[in-house]
């Protein structure tokens, strides 16, 4: 059986932290984290996504609005920096149509939504994978998402030797380190750890 603690200290760091989102129950970070799960939704390493999506911040695109207003060109740049190059012009796109759907649906507020996993699926390319990645990183703020282990932390927690029911896996944590469980899960599962 895998030392909860262990996984923890050595892969304990949230996608959103590594992309220098301090999430907080507010619009910004979550609209970030929403960007974020967008970039890592596509068949692209996961470092990738999170050094792009720190490009994006850098660029001050950190709201919908934001996000709106720049350029297609200014996005596609900014894409292009971060190492995104595979996808950066569809995703220049889909970033602005997020945006604006967000802005005309929850009026920029995240926190609008009733059902967070099925109605992050609305947002252009996330599917069922952005929701989970979305909703796993969300819970440390959203308590009404706890717990939440999609079915690659679940994978990865048997492998591990841990339980593989997302109650039974949330009770060997506190509340706080639920997050950075599932991230650390996830983080082995795609090393091959």
């Amino acid at each position: 059986m895998a030392d909860v603690n262990r996984l923890l200290r050595e892969h304990g760091k949230t996608f959103a932290e590594e992309a220098g989102i301090t999430l907080r129950d507010k619009p910004a970070p979550l609209y970030q984290l929403l960007v974020l799960a967008t970039l890592m939704s596509a068949r692209i390493r996961a470092d990738i996504a999170v050094a792009t999506a720190r490009e994006l911040f850098q660029a001050g695109w950190r709201t919908p609005q934001r996000m709106v207003d720049s350029t297609w060109q200014q996005r596609v740049d900014a894409l292009g920096r971060g190492g995104y190059v595979r996808y950066d012009e569809s995703t220049a796109t889909r970033l602005a149509d997020g945006a604006q759907l967000l802005i005309e649906t929850w009026r920029g507020d995240l926190r609008r939504m009733r059902l967070p996993h099925r109605d992050v699926q609305r947002f252009p390319g996330i599917a069922e994978v952005g929701a989970d990645i979305f909703c796993r990183e969300a819970q440390a703020v959203w308590p009404r998402l706890r717990p939440f282990f999609d079915q690659r932390a679940l994978d990865a927690a048997k492998h591990h030797g841990l339980p593989n029911d997302p109650k039974e896996l949330a009770g060997m944590v506190q509340p706080s380190q639920l997050a950075p469980l599932a991230a650390a899960l996830v983080r082995t599962e795609l090393s091959g750890v």
